[in-house]
Parts: structure tokens; C-alpha cells; sequence
């Protein structure tokens, strides 16, 4: 099987106290700092809602999953992880052409409950992010986060990005204002759309996310994650937020895409038996229309995707490796790419595997 150069829609920075040294100086003794636990090893303490997010099961790139729970120094976690050079130089070692990059302890500071210092925090790494990316901006695609403490802010914050540099935006699982399918958002979604900005979504940043209950034994919690994203595109698609706004593109990160054509069913079924006598925004067109249109889904190893692939569009899924993640692919990137599109036509499997991404975010590669 022959692959395309790959693009990786969805790649991770394993931040250090260093991401955080130029913040607000109001808040500079509460920016996120290193420590260190015998026990739990490099910690990255987050003030404010008080979690020590231990750094090892964060950057496990190099450690085999039966020794992802060991304590790790900071010396000992993989350098690409903050590290542009190093970071270039496994992309060389897996045949990466470039990462479109997302935080990793920004994920927590999505939940912070104080917007003032979420925001702080945001604005220190999205300048730490700028000059890590700044070596080659097409290979390190940077997606910068914007806290919207109020909707005027934020379009402020999404000008601020694009003169960054950053090819898009994350924003937090849950707003500050409203929710996201209230109409004072129109203007945001416009300026997203204006600036060439696609919204991402990522998992893991929503409070009920990381505090949903759930049944059965604490493994049960890596597999629900992906609810959050799932719930955010239910919305934005039966609110008529993409029914207004028909050009904005939102990216679920890291949700997989194998669910997407049950999940379509479901909204298209609700749609027909029960749309006049429940509330729901208004629609021209069945919601499994938008969901094709607006919404696309990165995924690592979903081996559900290449059985599903003639109920999706192939041209809104894109592969990622999670790097440095646990859940990524590092060192087998290539082979897992060829498992995942086995089977899949030639045009379906560069579309996944390097020309959504491409295109979607700009890139000229």
C-alpha cells in the first residue's frame, strides 16, 4: 500500500513551566510550576482548581503502555514535547510532514473557574506556542486557545490569533456566556468563518467530561470521553447554529469518526418523529446534512472508520497521531496509517491521511 505524506490533525505540546513564564504579572505567582513526587514523579501543579497533573502519563512517547504508571523525572520525558527541533526531528522519523498542535494541561485550564486567570493562562502559552512553531510554521501547525470571557473579547482574541500566525481556535468545552448556540455568538462564528479560523473542539474540556459518573471499573473513563464533543456537535446541529452560519467548520479533536454515521441517524430520526412537538432550532435540511458539512472528526487507530467509510464523508476525517499522548501512535505512525485506510480507495486515504488536513488549515505542503 502506497501512503501519502502524512498530516497529523491532531498532535499534542506536553507543556513546562516554561510555557507559562510570560503571563500576566497579576498572576504570576499562580502560574502552573514544576514539582517534583517520589511517588507520582514530574508534576505540573495548575493553581486555582489545585490538580497536579502528573506529567509521565501525559508524555509517554518512548515508554510502553505497561510502564506508563512509573514515575518519570522531567529529564526523562521525550524532549519533542516541548522542543521544536526534536519535535521536527520525529517528525523526519516517522514520515510526518507536520502536526497540527494542541495543549495538553491547556485541556485542564479549559476548566478553570476563574476566567480572568484561564484567560491569563491562555494568553502565556499562545505566546510560548507562537515562537515553538515559529521554525517552520507548516510543519508546526499551531492551533492557538481563546477564553471568551466575553463574546467582544473574543472576537478581539481571534484577530490576535491570526496575526499569531495560528491556523485555528480551541475553545473550551463550556463558554463563559450563554452557551455556544446562543445567538449572541452570530458575530464570533461570522469572524471565525472571516478570518479562516476553524473552531476545535477538543476532548477533555468540558467539566463534565473530566467530572461525568459513570458505571463500572475507572478504565470505563477513557472510553466515555468523547461524549463532551458528541453533545457540542448535537447542538450546534439542532440549535441551527451551521443552519446560520453554513460556512464555519468545527473540529471534534481526538473523537474518533467511526461513530459518526449511527450518531447522524439518531439526530435524523429525532428530526423526522419528533421535531413538532419538541423544541429545536430552525433547519432547512436534515441534520445529518450539516454533520456531513460542518463537522469534522480526527482520529489515531479507530479500525471502525475504514468499515464506515462509504457512510461518512471522507472528506472530513482526518488521522492524527496524539503525539506525545498515550493514546498515540509513536513509533509505529506509518503502520498504524496503513491499518486504519486498508481497504479504503486511493482518494479516500489521501484525503484522511494528509489532503483534508491540508487544506482545511492552509498548508502548503
Amino acid at each position: 500500500m502506497s501512503l501519502p505524506p502524512l498530516i497529523s490533525a491532531d498532535s499534542h505540546i506536553a507543556e513546562h513551566e516554561e510555557c507559562f513564564a510570560d503571563i500576566d504579572p497579576k498572576f504570576r505567582e499562580q502560574r502552573p510550576r514544576e514539582i517534583y513526587d517520589e511517588q507520582q514523579g514530574a508534576l505540573l501543579h495548575i493553581p486555582g482548581i489545585e490538580i497536579k497533573v502528573p506529567m509521565g502519563i501525559v508524555c509517554t512517547a518512548g515508554r510502553p503502555p505497561e510502564k506508563f504508571k512509573e514515575p518519570v523525572p522531567w529529564s526523562a520525558l521525550h524532549p519533542a514535547g516541548h522542543d521544536p527541533k526534536a519535535r521536527l526531528a520525529v517528525q523526519d522519523e516517522e514520515g510526518v510532514l507536520a502536526e497540527v498542535l494542541y495543549p495538553s494541561l491547556g485541556m485542564v485550564m479549559c476548566n478553570l473557574p476563574d476566567p480572568d486567570y484561564k484567560k491569563a493562562c491562555f494568553d502565556a502559552y499562545n505566546r510560548w506556542l507562537q515562537g515553538f512553531c515559529e521554525p517552520d510554521p507548516n510543519r508546526l501547525v499551531g492551533v492557538g486557545m481563546a477564553a471568551v470571557r466575553t463574546v467582544e473579547e473574543g472576537l478581539d482574541e481571534l484577530v490576535a490569533l491570526k496575526e499569531a500566525g495560528f491556523r485555528g481556535v480551541m475553545l473550551p468545552g463550556d463558554p463563559v456566556v450563554e452557551d455556544y448556540d446562543h445567538a449572541c455568538y452570530d458575530p464570533f462564528w461570522e469572524r471565525c468563518i472571516d478570518l479562516g479560523l476553524p473552531v476545535s473542539f477538543h476532548i477533555l474540556t468540558g467539566k463534565s467530561d473530566i467530572t461525568q459518573q459513570f458505571r463500572g471499573p475507572a478504565i470505563v473513563q477513557q472510553i466515555v470521553t468523547i461524549r463532551g464533543v458528541q453533545n457540542l456537535m448535537m447542538m450546534f446541529v439542532l440549535s441551527g447554529v451551521f443552519e446560520r452560519h453554513p460556512d464555519l467548520r468545527v473540529v471534534c479533536v481526538e473523537s474518533d469518526a467511526g461513530w459518526v454515521p449511527h450518531f447522524s441517524f439518531r439526530m435524523d430520526h429525532a428530526f423526522d418523529r419528533h421535531r413538532h412537538w419538541m423544541e429545536i432550532g430552525k433547519l432547512t435540511r436534515k441534520p445529518s446534512d450539516y454533520m456531513r458539512e460542518n463537522v469534522y472528526t480526527t482520529f489515531q487507530d479507530d479500525y471502525s472508520v475504514k468499515a464506515v467509510i462509504d457512510q461518512l464523508n471522507p472528506e472530513r476525517v482526518m488521522w492524527a497521531t496524539d503525539f506525545p499522548h498515550s493514546d498515540g501512535t509513536y513509533p509505529y505512525s506509518r503502520d498504524v496509517a496503513a491499518s486504519v485506510t486498508e481497504g479504503m480507495t486511493d482518494t479516500q486515504r489521501n484525503a484522511i491521511l494528509h489532503g483534508n488536513a491540508a487544506a482545511l488549515y492552509g498548508l502548503e505542503i
